[in-house]
């Protein structure tokens, strides 16, 4: 773990600090939850800043890692900065609204409410188009220093969770993540996936993962070319099933 650490710090310095603050807030969220019984949907209001918190420390310790791989090192300054940026005002606004004792995601009952959720929808596109020139950036380059299985690994990872990006704006665009009945039904313990309904959250919570994974699995697998292939579509299926069984409203647990 101590070697990981410091080569993630080498590698991208700024991801590895912002990835620490997001892990320290993390931890400070969680902490207030046993001295605070006001609850949002079910559970406390803290759980969730600190689930997005948690994500997003993982989030940008991978992109520090992977895009070490990118030679353009201005380009990736820059992708960088546009991820701490969009992502610090993401995270920062679910938090706000924490606070305010209110939900973050699809909550236009007021006006400032309204406004919060634009914000949040703006950055969070800014960011996904972000990720659109990472893979961009992975394909176009002609000499990556790694085996064929990592970095269709990594690329794979990128497009599905592109894909996942995707069906979180499909969830935008419908005002919830249930189907079949009303957010904030009997969930499952810690994750909160509804037990009841239909819940679009577990196969974006598979896309998204998708860009941990499916590198991992391309480094263990180099000396097999195309197994990471056949891993990526089986993948990128069961995460289609999963989205086709919350569309029909029905619980996957």
């Amino acid at each position: 773990m101590k070697y990981f650490l410091q080569t993630l710090k080498e590698r991208n310095s700024l991801l590895y600090w912002f990835g620490w603050y997001n892990f320290a807030v993390a931890i400070i969220l969680l902490l207030l939850i046993p001295f605070d019984s006001f609850e949002i949907s079910g559970v406390s209001r803290w759980l969730k800043p600190a689930k997005f918190y948690t994500t997003l420390c993982i989030l940008v310790w991978t992109f520090a890692w992977l895009m070490h791989y990118l030679t353009n090192k201005k380009k990736v300054a820059i992708f960088t900065w546009f991820i701490i940026i969009t992502m610090a005002v993401e995270n920062g606004l679910i938090l706000l609204q924490a606070v305010r004792k209110t939900t973050s995601h699809f909550n236009i009952s007021h006006y400032f409410d309204g406004i919060v959720f634009m914000i949040m929808g703006i950055f969070i596109g800014i960011f996904t188009l972000t990720v659109v020139f990472i893979l961009i950036a992975f394909f176009q380059q002609k000499k990556i220093d790694i085996s064929y299985a990592y970095l269709w690994g990594i690329r794979c990872g990128l497009f599905i969770f592109l894909l996942a990006s995707m069906e979180g704006g499909y969830m935008i665009s419908i005002m919830k993540h249930s189907i079949g009945g009303a957010d904030g039904s009997p969930g499952l313990p810690l994750m909160n996936w509804s037990k009841q309904y239909g819940d679009l959250r577990i196969a974006h919570f598979l896309g998204i993962h998708a860009l941990q994974l499916l590198p991992f699995l391309g480094w263990l697998t180099e000396k097999k070319k195309f197994a990471i292939i056949i891993i990526s579509i089986l993948y990128l299926m069961v995460s289609l099933t999963v989205f086709a069984i919350a569309i029909l409203g029905k619980p996957l647990f």
